[in-house]
């Protein structure tokens, strides 16, 4: 199974469409190394394939995402019907959003605005599967990036939502 995360995962769920270099998918445990390596020796970065339709794949390693504790992901029927060897899953939206919160660069910031302005992402939505990333990211080392996640959410919800930034609890440690 791959699982599409990142603008990729939101253009094959949406109507948006932005320019990528690159179409990332998420480590999977049960995606053997040989596999992974064979995966990104035929469409990774700087191969035939990926110069041939001008975008990459990228594995993203498990723990780098800022993701809730349980992601939702959606079958590609009509994408996976037409694979063999393994099928496809993409990122719910709203985890899509969530995700970009904690780089939120220009593109991250692009990608939600578009995803909130054609009405795929709830407020509440947000908020709630936010505060499911902060559950998953409090107990470790990661736990360090919550409180630059909670200022992008809080910047969202003002300029977007035109609500007051929500609250979030974070361990008294960060």
């Amino acid at each position: 199974m791959l699982h599409v995360i990142g603008s990729t995962a939101l253009m094959l769920q949406s109507n948006y469409v932005r320019g990528t270099k690159d179409s990332d998918v998420l480590e999977a445990a049960d995606l053997p190394s040989d596999i992974a390596a064979e995966l990104l020796a035929l469409a990774g970065r700087g191969t035939s394939l990926a110069a041939r339709h001008q975008i990459y794949l990228d594995i993203v390693p498990r723990g780098l995402p800022f993701l809730p504790l349980a992601p939702v992901w959606h079958s590609l029927r009509g994408f996976s019907d037409q694979l063999v060897n393994f099928q496809v899953e993409s990122l719910d939206i709203v985890d899509v959003t969530v995700s970009k919160l904690k780089r939120f660069n220009l593109n991250d910031q692009a990608d939600v605005r578009a995803m909130v302005e054609r009405g795929m992402v709830s407020h509440d939505e947000l908020v709630e599967r936010f505060k499911s990333a902060v559950d998953r990211f409090s107990g470790d080392a990661r736990a360090y990036d919550l409180p630059k996640c909670v200022r992008n959410l809080n910047q969202v919800e003002r300029d977007l939502f035109l609500e007051d930034g929500t609250e979030i609890e974070l361990p008294d440690w960060i």
